[in-house]
């Protein structure tokens, strides 16, 4: 039984984690790698290197939009590719994100969340919401 009271609030908690997630995967890529350094890792896979700046704005915008609210569960579900691609990478680095190459757990787990979000709402406090044509109105906080 979901608790009707609450349950905004619980989609608007993971709302906030998930964007947060999606923001410091984008910042980690221009902080730490460097877009240059991502670039290169790109070509290294035999990928075009220009996807560098539209996968690391992709993930920054997106997890903006995200903590926001706004059309938060349409955005998440418009990530999950990006995440796709980069779980690939790391598929073959076994499941814990902290073995070499990092493994798919990490990436894994933001597919599955930005997937809940999709199907949960965007929650409480999110400043644009639109429901999904096949399932009615949103609940409101």
């Amino acid at each position: 039984m979901i608790d009707s009271r609450s349950a905004p609030y619980g989609a608007f908690v993971l709302r906030v984690a998930l964007g947060l997630m999606w923001v410091t995967h984008a910042l980690l890529k221009y902080v730490v790698f460097t877009i240059p350094g991502f670039a290169g890792f790109l070509g290294s896979l035999g990928l075009p290197e220009a996807l560098a700046w539209p996968v690391f704005l992709a993930e920054l915008i997106g997890g903006v939009l995200i903590i926001a609210g706004i059309y938060a569960r349409h955005v998440a579900l418009l990530l999950i590719p990006v995440m796709a691609g980069a779980m690939s990478v790391h598929i073959p680095n076994g499941w814990l994100f902290s073995a070499a190459g990092g493994g798919w757990e990490y990436p894994g787990f933001l597919i599955v969340a930005s997937f809940a979000l999709w199907l949960i709402g965007d929650g409480a406090f999110a400043l644009r919401s639109r429901p999904l044509f096949f399932l009615g109105r949103p609940a409101t906080a």
